[in-house]
Parts: structure tokens; C-alpha cells; sequence
């Protein structure tokens, strides 16, 4: 009777292990989604098209041994079965698992040693898409030897630092939380294709897929003043880039689960519901190419089609994802899901039934992380206002009470921008409140360690409301301007045609205030206005109190008006200059209302 016992729990934990292994491919580049791209490509000129341009790709990388871009040749192998592109990948894998490490040198100098950054975990994703591709290729041994050097290389050292114990020595919060899904859920991809071979790589993928939902629940540090990641209303305060960057790796593995355990019911993430809404109410949809919000570290051509086409991928659906989708220009951006990239090329849905408009409202508060916008309209090249008064810290910028206005197509008022984070004109500058539409007093913005540290106090923006012509939000930067000002309060009223900027503002000490415009055209100082065009895009701002500009550049002779200085900046590619201009008050005060109009024209030649 023992001995049967014995052979029977023998056979059930065979039959689980067995249960439990992968029928590759599997993770991404499913059977299911190869054959509809081979229909397409035979259907679709444009799929057709694409499809030329991946082999083309893939065709060069067979004169190359590198792990970037192997995707490109895991993809063309599955369309055509064509050995070379296998020989080739495997090639690759057995010569990368050889390597020593794929550590920083920079990271693992560190205190503690940071085994695992963004640079292996874009190494785990392509490794691991191509070893689901050509598993089948491989006889057991490279399996196994494959499977062992990545271990090493990526899996080991990307959750040894993230996720598991006793070696984690990262947190939620502790680099950016762009950083965490990364790092986590690229680590889980690769140890998705590897399960077959490796236990602990099944384990992993449990404790992955049953720790993912904490990522959108995080609540926040108060101790380390860190935002909450999700607000509840949907949406990420890290900026689109890197909200989108986030969410997309977060997906990337849970397509992949959800792809590798159909009998499984994924864990609820309800947060994953609101994000299409956020990611539509932050663009601006124009002719040419869709533009985006760019507070923070964000580019306005930078979008959100990926998150949103694995979404789609995923059951989660509306009219709305489609109508974004469809409003990419290929191309527009450098990490884009478009149809000549892989995963564009198997997952952009049918958007031949996209709507002409969203069916969103047209106004949207972000209340936990301090975003608004608003419209006139959905239809291409209309205004769109949008206003930020929240958290600054890591990608979000010291940009309290600031905004930025699309108009007519353009962003006629526009955001600083960045440039990328080793050039010193990013800290001393693109992040800095100079950087941004703000009130600077005696010349000063937000503390400059906040970029750092973040800031204890936070802004706010209240009150939003949208009554068709008439629209309104209020401002309240006080918290990250606290060392300066004890009001710090900016209205947004836009009636009709004129959008008007209300400062009330009061400091400890008595000093000058400078308000701060970046155009986003060529300017005319014009009497008391100042005119920014570009193209058929054409403001008027208008000073109105407590004193108008001075009417002429003889600015000696209007010594109680505001005066105007023109600030060269470097711009977004450190190639060449750009400016913007401050309005002085002349006076020296520690309280003052200020009233600015501007005043959108419908062409460049209206009065």
C-alpha cells in the first residue's frame, strides 16, 4: 500500500510538473498572432510594407552577433521558418551566456551593489523573446546551457536586487518607479521562457504575478515625500515618458502570463481599467502628428500607443484606445509600437472603425498628482490648456502652478522641455522653475534641492470646473515655494477667446516678482502686448495689473510699467538657443494680485 502511495504522488507531481511546462513559442509572439499577421500581410499593403522593412532589419542583424534588436530576427524566424534566423539567434544566446557579467560598473560601485539596472533588463526582454522563439531549435543541452548563462546574467541579478529574499535591497520607491516595473517585470519575462528548464524560474513567476498589483497600489512615502503612483481617477504623476515607460513593462509581463497560463485567471489590477482615459485626456490632437502633455522628462511627440495596444491585447477595450492609436504618426517618437516594429507588427489592432472624436469629457483633474486640462473641442487644432501644480521630484519637475497652451496645432505656450540628465543644463536649468511658466521672486523659483529630495509641501489644483464657454481651475503652489511665500495662488479662468492667468501672491520679505513665458513661436513685443505666432497658432499676452508692459522699448521713460528681459536658454538638443521672457514688476513689494490675458486668435492677421 506505501509502495503504491509512493508511485502515485510520483506520477501526480509528474503530471504537475509537467502541467506546468511551456509550449513555446508562447510569451508574446504567439502562434495565434503569427498566423493573422501572415493574413494581413497578405490583405493589407501597408502590413506588407512593414513586414519588408522587419526582414530587411532582420536580414542585416545576420551579419551581426548583437542581443539588441534581436526581436527583429526571433519575429522573421516565426513568420518563415527560415533556419538561418534561427542559427543566428542561437549563435547569439550560446556566445552572450558566456560573458562575465552584464553588470554596470558605475552600479555595482555602489553601497550597497546595484547587480541590476534598466540596461539588463532591456537585455532580459530580448533574450528572453528570443529564446521562447527558437526553443524548439534547441536540443536539451543548450536549452540548459542557455537557460543557466541567463540565469546568471540577467534573471539572478534583476530579482536578487528587486523582488526576492534575502538579497533585495530595492523597495517600490527606491529609483523611480519606472525603475521597479522594469526591472521586475523584465526579469519575470525572461524567467518565463525559461521555466521549462528552471525551477526557480517558476517560482519567480508566481511571486512576480502576486506582487505586480502592489506596484499600482502604492500609497506613497510620506518619510521620503514620494507620491502615491496611481491617481484615482487614473494616470501617473512620473510624466507620460516615463508613466507610459512604467506601465508599458508592467504589461509586457502580464500579456506574457496571461499568454503562458490560459487556464489561470490573472490577478485584479483595477487600476489598469482608467488608463486609456488618462492617456487620451493629456494629448492634443492635431494635424500631423499627436501631441502630448510634456511636463516633466517628456518630449510632446513622445505617446502612450504601446501601454495602450497591450491593453487592447489584454480584453481591456473602447473606442477611445482606438481613436488614439490611430492619431500616431509611425514613427513620431523613438520607442513607438508602430507596425514596422515587432510588437506593432502583431499587436496594433483593426483601427479602420476608430471614432473621429473620443467620447471623453472635455475638462479632466488629476487631483492626486496635480494635473488639469482643459478644451474647446476634440476636433484637430482646437486650445487645450493644461495646468500643473503637484509633486516635484525625480521626473517631475519644479513646475508648480505652471501650464502650457495648444493652439491652433502648436504649442503656442510652451513647457521648457529637458534634455538628458548627465548635461549639466538639465539640472541647472530644463528642470529648474526658470524652465517653466512660473513667478520667480528676486529671481528665485523652487529650492533647487527638491529635484533631489522632492518637496515636503505639495501644490494643489482645486476647483476645476467646465461650464461650456467658461472654464476655471485653481492653482495653489504655496507648499513647494513655502521658503518664499505664504500665498502662492494662480486662477485659470478662460472665457471665450481669453484665457486669464489671476495671481495672488505674498512673501515673507519685500522684493521684485517676474513673471515667466516661454514662447512657442516667433515674438513681437507690440505696445503693452506681447505676440507669439506660429504658423496659423497666434497669441496676444496682455499684462493687465497691476501695471501693463511699457509701451515702447524707451522703457526708461514708463518707469512704472513692467519691463521685459530676454533670457537665451539652451534648447531640447543643446544644438542652438532659444529664449523666453520675463515681465519685471518694477517695484519692490511683498503682496501683489496680478491679472494676464491671453488672448487666442483665430488667425495671425486678426486685430
Amino acid at each position: 500500500m506505501k509502495r503504491i502511495l509512493l508511485c502515485l504522488s510520483a506520477a501526480l507531481y509528474l503530471l504537475f510538473i509537467h502541467a506546468e511546462k511551456i509550449k513555446h513559442p508562447a510569451l508574446l509572439y504567439t502562434p495565434q498572432r503569427i498566423e493573422q499577421a501572415k493574413i494581413s500581410v497578405r490583405q493589407d499593403t501597408r502590413m506588407s510594407e512593414a513586414w519588408n522593412s522587419i526582414r530587411k532589419t532582420a536580414d542585416n542583424l545576420l551579419q551581426k552577433t548583437q542581443l539588441n534588436k534581436i526581436d527583429y530576427l526571433a519575429l522573421s524566424f516565426l513568420m518563415t521558418d527560415e533556419k538561418k534566423y534561427a542559427d543566428k539567434i542561437k549563435e547569439i544566446l550560446l556566445d552572450v551566456t558566456e560573458d562575465e557579467t552584464w553588470g554596470n560598473q558605475e552600479m555595482m560601485a555602489r553601497t550597497p551593489a546595484w547587480n541590476a539596472d534598466l540596461e539588463i533588463a532591456h537585455k532580459a526582454f530580448y533574450a528572453g523573446i528570443a529564446y521562447d522563439a527558437i526553443y524548439q531549435e534547441l536540443s536539451q543541452s543548450e536549452r540548459r546551457k542557455i537557460a543557466h548563462g541567463l540565469k546568471r546574467l540577467a534573471m539572478d541579478p534583476l530579482l536578487g536586487d528587486w523582488i526576492l529574499e534575502p538579497t533585495r535591497i530595492h523597495s517600490l520607491n527606491s529609483m523611480g518607479h519606472n525603475w521597479w516595473t522594469s526591472c521586475t517585470c523584465m526579469g519575470g519575462l525572461l524567467a518565463l521562457s525559461l521555466q521549462n528548464e528552471l525551477e526557480e524560474a517558476r517560482d519567480a513567476v508566481k511571486i512576480i504575478n502576486e506582487v505586480l498589483p502592489e506596484w499600482f497600489e502604492f500609497a506613497g512615502d510620506v518619510l521620503h515625500q514620494k507620491p502615491k503612483t496611481f491617481d484615482e481617477t487614473g494616470g501617473m504623476y512620473e510624466c507620460l515618458n516615463y508613466a507610459n515607460y512604467g506601465i508599458q513593462e508592467a504589461l509586457l509581463f502580464r500579456l506574457a502570463w496571461m499568454n503562458t497560463h490560459k487556464e489561470d485567471k490573472a490577478i485584479e489590477i483595477p487600476q489598469l481599467e482608467k488608463l486609456s482615459d488618462f492617456f487620451v485626456h493629456i494629448c492634443y490632437p492635431r494635424t500631423g502628428m499627436l501631441y502630448n502633455i510634456n511636463f516633466g522628462d517628456s518630449h510632446k511627440n513622445t505617446a502612450a500607443e504601446s501601454s495602450l495596444m497591450l491593453l487592447y491585447a489584454m480584453g481591456i477595450q473602447n473606442d477611445d484606445m482606438l481613436w488614439y492609436m490611430n492619431q500616431i504618426e509611425q514613427g513620431q517618437h523613438r520607442d513607438g509600437y508602430f507596425i514596422d516594429r515587432p510588437i506593432g507588427f502583431l499587436y496594433t489592432p483593426d483601427l479602420s472603425k476608430a471614432p473621429k472624436v473620443p467620447k471623453l469629457k472635455k475638462s479632466q483633474l488629476f487631483k492626486d498628482f496635480g494635473w488639469a486640462t482643459m478644451r474647446n473641442s476634440w476636433e484637430k487644432d482646437a486650445t487645450m490648456l493644461a495646468v500643473k501644480s503637484g509633486y516635484t521630484w525625480n521626473h517631475s519637475h519644479a513646475d508648480a502652478n505652471s501650464f502650457i497652451v495648444f493652439h491652433k496645432g502648436e504649442d503656442i505656450i510652451k513647457d521648457g522641455g529637458r534634455c538628458w540628465y548627465a548635461n549639466p543644463e538639465y539640472r541647472n536649468y530644463f528642470f529648474q522653475s526658470e524652465a517653466h511658466n512660473v513667478v520667480l521672486f528676486n529671481g528665485k523659483g523652487q529650492r533647487r534641492e527638491q529635484q533631489y529630495y522632492g518637496s515636503t509641501l505639495r501644490g494643489y489644483l482645486h476647483y476645476l470646473l467646465d461650464a461650456g464657454n467658461i472654464k476655471y481651475v485653481l492653482a495653489n503652489g504655496t507648499g513647494p515655494y513655502s521658503d518664499q511665500f505664504s500665498r502662492n495662488f494662480r486662477h485659470f479662468l478662460w472665457i471665450d477667446n481669453v484665457i486669464y492667468i489671476i495671481d495672488d501672491l505674498k512673501t515673507y520679505e519685500t522684493g521684485h516678482f517676474e513673471w515667466l513665458w516661454h514662447p512657442g513661436g516667433i515674438t513681437e513685443k507690440k505696445g503693452t502686448d506681447l505676440n507669439i505666432t506660429n504658423g496659423n497658432s497666434s497669441v496676444i499676452v496682455r499684462p493687465l495689473y497691476p501695471r501693463t508692459l511699457a509701451r515702447s522699448n524707451f522703457v526708461h521713460d514708463y518707469p512704472d510699467n513692467l519691463y521685459w528681459e530676454v533670457i537665451e536658454v539652451p534648447t531640447e538638443d543643446l544644438k542652438s538657443k532659444d529664449s523666453y521672457y520675463s515681465f519685471h514688476l518694477p517695484d519692490e513689494v511683498n503682496r501683489v494680485k496680478g491679472v494676464t490675458a491671453i488672448i487666442l486668435k483665430e488667425t495671425p492677421d486678426e486685430k
